[in-house]
């Protein structure tokens, strides 16, 4: 039987860096809000997307929970997620007027769209979702102006920590079996990356934290 790479099945076929050129430029999305509806499952926030989040708004992580964030747990691992609202299942942070009211902080991931990331030896490329985006004719673009993140390779190292982390993390819970040690777990992540107050440069912390964290859960 052929085997089938799944990124031929959703993408064009293209990885792209950041340098790149990429049909992926909506052009202000017309008023069209359908990539901010039902992806309440796909869009877990990282400690940069709730730094940015919270930091904007001026408000405390827990402040945000059950209102516009919702606590998911998967594989063991209880994370911040966006949450949809209503029978329509749309956006929390989006408006009456269907636009994003976090839209200049809003997380990485919705600032991808409609590009995706496969991550591949301590890396990761880009790739453009085909038949996600409702519009046609999209623009080409620099990778690079379409995301629009300050200081990229500052974040991209952080990604590519926090990926690491998390699949040790998935890893190691795998074998644990007690409820209240993983109930402990799921408190440290969430007290040291997600209710951490950060007064400096949030890499420089985070950095800073990642391996103090790790020893505690016997993470190598």
């Amino acid at each position: 039987m052929r085997s089938i790479n799944i990124l031929d099945e959703i993408s064009d076929g293209k990885l792209y860096d950041i340098e790149d050129m990429v049909k992926a430029d909506t052009c202000g999305c017309d008023g069209c809000s359908d990539c901010c509806h039902d992806v309440g499952d796909l869009v877990m926030l990282t400690p940069f997307d709730v730094y940015e989040i919270t930091s904007y708004l001026g408000v405390d992580f827990d402040e945000l929970v059950g209102d516009k964030i919702q606590l998911r747990e998967d594989n063991k691992i209880l994370l911040p997620y966006l949450k949809m609202q209503d029978k329509n299942k749309y956006c929390s942070f989006l408006n009456k007027e269907g636009r994003c009211m976090i839209h200049s902080k809003r997380p990485n991931i919705c600032r991808m769209f409609p590009l995706g990331r496969v991550y591949k030896n301590d890396d990761f490329k880009y790739f453009l979702q085909i038949e996600n985006c409702p519009k046609d004719n999209l623009k080409d673009v620099k990778v690079r102006d379409w995301l629009g993140i300050k200081n990229y390779y500052e974040n991209k190292k952080f990604i590519l920590e926090w990926h690491k982390f998390i699949k040790a993390l998935t890893f190691r819970l795998k074998f644990m079996r007690d409820e209240k040690e993983i109930e402990e777990v799921n408190k440290i992540i969430l007290d040291n990356f997600y209710r951490i107050k950060i007064e400096g440069d949030f890499y420089n912390e985070f950095m800073k934290c990642l391996p103090e964290v790790k020893n505690r859960l016997g993470i190598i």
